[in-house]
């Protein structure tokens, strides 16, 4: 047992502090602040051993939810819900950072006395999991179900609060009944429907291809068929209905920052509304027999006034003109089919021979004969055929695509410039095209010389008056094909009959469950085999009674994302998806947390669908004025990880662990085929197995612990950056842990020597009575607890969290060092600093927290740190109108003491007069003329954040006091 007076802390680092009496004039502490080192080395902190302890109890409060600390509910809701995960079977980093955002916050908000909804599910469905099973001939449930466990327990061990009481998967018919009947909803109030649509489609397995699953020659990737186009019945949702709400409600969620820019600006760009004008292009044809016919064909613009130099009309390649065409024509088709191999840039394109089309303006009175003459009309890959009406009106002259179009088919034909800038001379077209409103050239008739701006409302409401155009809205989004002609996804409810079409499953008999299947589909065979099991195709016609056919369709797994969060506030009931009352009482989700390569589909699908449900009588609040029906209030994406990736600098070849000589880690090497040995090329790239960049959580955890992995990640890079992983670097945290603990330990030590510890754990600290070394520290204590509190509450700059606990744990044990602070502050300095920590270590911090109390028995003692409150902000009162100010002080850029002035300088000093008024102070000070006071002035002084950072900045550099004193 040590004697008071002495210290077992080892800080070994001088931290000095002074302070300035109410005459302002600064004054060194009596005591010099040093630190010592103990005799006896005390054995490693044993951060897993602590993990496991905590996990265990833990798991001994509720062991119906493993990692649950037995928090009560005792305020309002908070809902805090990370993206789930498809369960592949092993933790990634992406997923460590992700669950440890989350349940830090989750774990804040807890303490700050809320009810909060933390919990976890599995995103179960989807192509891999099939895949895998086709690879592998087994069971995708089964697969999947493994993959859950396994990956649920990496989960657990990463000290998380969730709620495994709402666990769930989408594969479970438990869940997916509801989803099944979310999509009857839908289909009641015609938001469901079935339409054709041109696919990519692998006639070996019988499915439908992403673009993506289409290698460059046009074959499927798995079957190598040639892939064709076809048209098939899908199913869509008709999202569309909700696009005016989708996109007005973005200025809602951007308020305040609640949603980051970013992704606001990739679902306005994804919804796509245009103002522009719909304009009617007449077609005549003629067939080799010498027959006319003729149609009309709409095309859609945002630029009425370059009417005039419309040189081509280019249809969609599956557009119904162009269809019908390549019937009769063998040459056209093959184009058609070719198409998938082309490159998405591709302007190659097919002359319709036989065919043209009039300008809608050749109709109107007094017009140039120019817009009179027939124009050539072409099919063109680069024409979206779901954007507009699948036609562009081409005007090289005034668009890039139009412009590379023309060049690749026409060469030989000038375009056509009918807009001129206003203020600038032009340069010649062979530049490329003019882009930009201007003035209407002479070429345009009687419309020359206006602006574009006039001359588009004068056209257009001329060709309005003659019925061949008018201004429209366009929209690039179209609605939610959500057919998959795959197994492993929620089977389609619907049932087909030749009498009644299709009809809906009854309620009373969901879920439509999928059978489970054996033999040739699982040695090998792709596609969709549920229309080869007719035991389950097979059943009779909810209306008629007759004979029919189920839907052998399965939904997009996007269709189970999209409303999951729902689930959660009343995750068993059987009869509803959920309650209106359990989604009048949690919903929306308060903070969401996930990856930015989601801001489009995921979250766009999960708005539509929010929208939906309150517009029904199971979320009969969610349309409120603040919240409209939107599924998330904050949403947080953090940045991916990045893993230290080493190459070949030569060939670009990435290089395995193996391969490599780390023993200097600045200057990885390798051995060349020749023998030689090179220095490797550094980077850090996406983690992936082909890169050997990839780090184990599990392993990385099991030799770290959790907590010290958690504050790492949290550590390494602001949240919504991308995170460069670099594992040495967790030594810093291991460091800081240890420092702590150390502090832990000798604040114990302390108590137990004093008759007054039941004294210090009765109440607060009095901040007024406090002499002004005490003051000092509980001014960093309360300025700590208000950094902390903003960066969890608002900010969610969890990295620099890290950093400001590290200097109050400086802050405290270097007067707990020196007994030159009273204990009682030292205690609640320390007892907040644990507090803060809680949500970023907690199984760290609840071993500190026990460690430091095992001895005492007293009612303020929570013995659960977990549970404990939140630290309030509580400033120091001042008697003073001037406040106090504490000032660090650096010399060319060093730390080299910190002050506080008390009271501070008056508030109207500022420039010159500031910078005075601190240097006569500091230069007077015991520090100061330690390290200020020098033959040579100094070259200049930089004062910043209102006298808080003072750096002199000296021509020589410091060397010590003897130097110093010989040079004087």
């Amino acid at each position: 047992m040590q004697r008071v007076g002495q210290s077992s802390l080892g800080l070994g680092r001088v931290f000095a502090v002074t302070t300035t009496p109410a005459g302002g004039r600064a004054r060194p502490s009596r005591v010099r602040y040093r630190s010592t080192r103990s005799t006896n080395s005390s054995p490693r902190l044993d951060l897993r051993g602590i993990d496991v302890k905590w996990q265990q109890r833990w798991a001994a409060i509720r062991p119906d939810s493993p990692t649950s600390t037995g928090e009560p509910a005792r305020g309002s809701k908070c809902f805090v819900l990370p993206m789930f995960p498809y369960p592949s079977g092993a933790l990634h980093m992406g997923h460590v950072r992700v669950y440890t955002i989350a349940d830090v916050l989750a774990r804040f908000k807890r303490m700050r006395g809320l009810d909060v909804i933390h919990p976890m599910a599995w995103d179960a469905f989807g192509l891999p999991a099939e895949n895998a099973a086709i690879e592998r001939g087994v069971d995708p449930e089964t697969w999947t179900k493994g993959n859950i466990a396994k990956m649920k327990e990496q989960l657990m061990e990463m000290n998380g609060s969730w709620d495994w009481s709402r666990e769930f998967m989408t594969c479970d018919p438990s869940f997916y009944k509801h989803t099944q009947r979310i999509f009857l909803l839908l289909h009641e109030r015609g938001l469901a429907y079935q339409a054709e649509s041109l696919v990519n489609y692998d006639p070996v397995d019988k499915t439908v291809l992403a673009n993506e699953q289409v290698d460059s020659n046009g074959c499927s990737w798995r079957s190598g068929a040639r892939v064709e186009k076809r048209r098939l019945k899908q199913w869509f949702l008709r999202i569309t209905a909700f696009k005016e709400a989708l996109l007005e409600d973005l200025d809602t969620l951007a308020d305040d920052g609640n949603w980051p820019e970013r992704v606001i600006s990739m679902q306005k760009n994804w919804l796509g509304k245009s103002k522009g004008a719909q304009v009617c292009f007449s077609i005549s044809a003629v067939n080799e027999a010498g027959t006319a016919g003729s149609t009309e064909v709409m095309a859609f613009t945002t630029r009425p006034d370059t009417l005039f130099g419309v040189q081509y009309l280019a249809l969609g390649v599956d557009h119904p003109l162009v269809l019908k065409l390549a019937k009769s024509s063998p040459e056209l088709q093959s184009f058609l089919d070719a198409v998938p191999t082309l490159p998405p840039d591709s302007k190659d394109g097919w002359l319709l021979k036989g065919v043209h089309a009039t300008n809608p303006l050749a109709f109107l009175s007094d017009m140039p004969n120019v817009v009179k003459e027939p124009l050539p009309v072409y099919v063109a890959p680069y024409v979206l055929g779901d954007y507009g009406y699948g036609a562009v009106m081409g005007v090289p002259g005034h668009d890039n695509r139009d412009y590379a179009f023309w060049r690749e088919n026409r060469w030989t034909d000038p375009t056509r410039e009918v807009v001129a800038p206003t203020n600038a001379a032009r340069l010649s077209l062979t530049d490329g095209p003019f882009n930009d409103p201007g003035v209407l050239t002479s070429l345009c008739g009687p419309f020359a010389s206006l602006t574009s701006a006039v001359a588009s409302e004068k056209l257009i409401s001329e060709l309005n008056s003659a019925g061949l155009g008018q201004f429209v809205d366009s929209w690039k989004i179209r609605d939610w094909l959500i057919s998959r002609q795959r197994y492993w996804g929620t089977p389609i409810p619907m049932i087909h009959c030749d009498g009644c079409g299709p009809v809906p499953v009854p309620v009373d008999q969901l879920p439509v469950e999928l059978p489970k299947l054996e033999g040739v589909w699982l040695r090998g065979k792709g596609g969709n085999p549920l229309q080869d099991v007719p035991e389950w195709v097979n059943t009779s016609c909810p209306s008629c009674g007759g004979p029919a056919k189920r839907d052998t369709d399965t939904m997009d797994t996007f269709v189970d994302s999209s409303w999951y969060f729902a689930r959660f506030p009343d995750p068993h009931n059987s009869t509803a998806p959920f309650s209106p009352e359990s989604a009048n009482a949690a919903l929306p989700v308060d903070i969401y947390i996930g990856g930015v390569e989601h801001a489009i589909l995921h979250l766009l699908y999960a708005r539509f669908i929010s929208k939906f449900l309150a517009s029904t009588s199971l979320w009969p609040s969610g349309n409120t004025p603040t919240d409209k029906a939107e599924p998330f209030r904050k949403l947080i994406t953090q940045g991916m990880v990045h893993g230290k990736t080493y190459t070949e600098p030569s060939t670009g070849r990435f290089l395995k662990p193996a391969e490599l000589n780390l023993s200097n880690p600045d200057s990885p090497t390798f051995v060349l085929p020749n023998g030689e040995r090179v220095e490797a090329s550094v980077s850090y790239e996406k983690m992936s197995k082909s890169k050997y960049n990839g780090v184990d959580p599990g392993a990385f955890i099991k030799k770290y612990g959790a907590d010290a992995t958690r504050a790492h990640v949290l550590f390494s890079a602001p949240v919504s950056e991308v995170l460069e992983w670099d594992g040495g670097r967790i030594v810093g945290v291991q460091r800081w842990f240890g420092k702590v603990w150390r502090v832990v330990k000798a604040v114990r030590e302390e108590l137990e020597q004093t008759a007054a510890s039941d004294a210090i754990f009765s109440g607060p600290l009095d901040p007024s009575s406090l002499p002004p070394q005490a003051a000092f520290l509980w001014r960093i204590v309360q300025e700590t607890t208000r950094d902390v509190t903003t960066a969890l509450e608002t900010t969610y700059s969890l990295n620099t969290t890290i950093s400001t606990l590290m200097l109050l744990t400086n802050a405290i044990s270097t007067p707990l060092n020196n007994h030159t602070i009273s204990l009682p502050t030292i205690y609640h300095s320390l007892s907040t600093l644990l507090h803060l920590l809680t949500p970023i270590a907690p199984a760290f911090a609840s071993e500190c927290w026990e460690h430091l109390h095992l001895p005492f028995s007293h009612p303020n003692i929570q013995p659960n740190i977990l549970v404990s409150p939140w630290p309030a902000y509580n400033p120091l009162p001042t008697n003073n109108t001037v406040p106090d100010l504490t000032c660090v002080v650096q010399v060319n850029g060093k730390l080299r003491f910190t002050t506080m002035f008390s009271p501070g300088p008056p508030r109207e000093l500022a420039g010159e007069e500031l910078k005075d008024w601190l240097v006569e102070r500091l230069e007077g000070s015991e520090e100061g003329k330690k390290y200020l006071v020098r033959r040579e002035k100094p070259k200049r002084v930089v004062v910043a954040r209102g006298g808080k950072v003072v750096n002199f900045v000296f021509t020589h550099p410091f060397r010590g006091i003897k130097d110093e004193a010989s040079r004087l």
